[in-house]
């Protein structure tokens, strides 16, 4: 009886490794699957996600890439200074990154080009070539939470009632919002002109939506205020109320553009 014991407990603990096993080699198939359903363009895309901040001197460069479109604003915050910004929709091809721009303050003859870009990312580093000069950014958010995507402004209230914003020709306003950075801008494709922009950092929880401005164009003092709103996220629209930079009240809604 002793003997057969010992037999049923080693084929038993067999049986449990084999099973363990088992187990192991399909997580494995199951994440080479996986692997195998992203084309390296798609990797890259998944990751590239986000906001991402190069440093230099007293200067900030941040990119933002969310939804198909992205913003590289350049400016300093200690001392006060927009310096350029340009964007447009993006698309990634293996490793090269293309950016056809709606509008740049550096050169506004780059509106309505396409440029392509080398980039890599490694441990939350990504590293792009830009006319010859290679730059490395570091990872501020992947792009993850409620109010991250495009968005444009349709409608704003008018003497107690929503009225639609009818947009004729191709002047509009956007904002893009990442894990906790945003930016807006008024730009014109169309005419190539460029009316201004602000960003910074952001907060979204509990019904207020709070802006810390980290750069404005059109009115350097205003770098460093926070500025906070009612919000609300409501059949896919978000709600914005409060009062704007000049104090004025305001009640927006805006709507997620897609690419």
């Amino acid at each position: 009886m002793q003997h057969k014991q010992i037999t049923f407990e080693s084929s038993k603990s067999l049986y449990m490794k084999n099973f363990y096993r088992f187990l192991f080699c399909v997580a494995i198939v199951l994440a080479f699957a996986s692997n195998r359903g992203l084309n390296k363009s798609e990797v890259l895309e998944d990751q590239l996600r986000g906001s991402w901040i190069h440093q230099s001197s007293n200067e900030e460069q941040v990119l933002l890439f969310i939804d198909g479109y992205h913003t590289r604003s350049i400016y300093s915050k200690s001392r006060k200074l927009f310096i350029e910004t340009r964007g447009g929709t993006y698309g990634i091809e293996g490793n090269k990154l293309s950016i056809a721009y709606e509008f740049d303050t550096n050169d506004k003859e780059q509106t309505g080009q396409s440029i392509t870009y080398d980039c890599s990312i490694k441990d939350d580093e990504l590293t792009m070539v830009f006319k010859g000069k290679t730059l490395t950014y570091r990872r501020i958010d992947n792009g993850s939470a409620p109010l991250a995507g495009l968005w444009s402004i349709t409608g704003r209230m008018q003497d107690g009632k929503i009225v639609p914003i009818h947009r004729t020709g191709t002047r509009k306003t956007i904002k893009l919002l990442s894990g906790n950075r945003f930016q807006w801008a008024a730009i014109d494709p169309g005419t190539k002109q460029f009316s201004g922009t602000g960003g910074g950092t952001y907060n979204f929880g509990n019904g207020k939506y709070t802006e810390q401005i980290d750069f404005f164009s059109r009115d350097s003092s205003r770098v460093g205020a926070s500025l906070s709103f009612d919000g609300k996220l409501e059949n896919g629209e978000w709600h914005h109320s409060g009062l704007s930079s000049k104090g004025d009240n305001i009640y927006e809604i805006w709507s997620r553009v897609k690419n």
